[in-house]
């Protein structure tokens, strides 16, 4: 599967590479690292819980909350940028792809 610019691509499985303090440093997609070339951005967002469980084990914590980050990647240092929004849901440990585009 290849990402055109600025065509979803909703729900692609990938590898994240995280620095010791918890911040990505490169991300394999489609058999290729790239690395990230710029300050990431992180963000949380509200599951809507309701519409996808009924109910949540007790004790299970952290259900709601989906992580997000957008990294400005490259293939090599002489490649032009893409920018990777990120998604994790909770409580899985799984990233997806949920977009390209073209620079920043």
């Amino acid at each position: 599967m290849t990402a055109v610019a600025n065509e979803p691509t909703l729900d692609v499985a990938v590898d994240v590479r995280f620095t010791p303090a918890g911040t990505p440093l490169a991300v394999r997609h489609e058999g290729r690292i790239w690395a990230v070339a710029a300050d990431p951005v992180h963000w949380f967002a509200r599951d809507a819980w309701w519409d996808t469980r009924s109910a949540a084990a007790v004790g299970s914590g952290g259900l709601v909350s989906i992580e997000y980050w957008r990294v400005q990647v490259r293939l090599s240092s002489n490649s032009a940028l893409r920018t990777f929004t990120l998604r994790r849901n909770p409580p899985a440990t799984q990233w997806f792809l949920e977009d390209i585009s073209d620079g920043g």
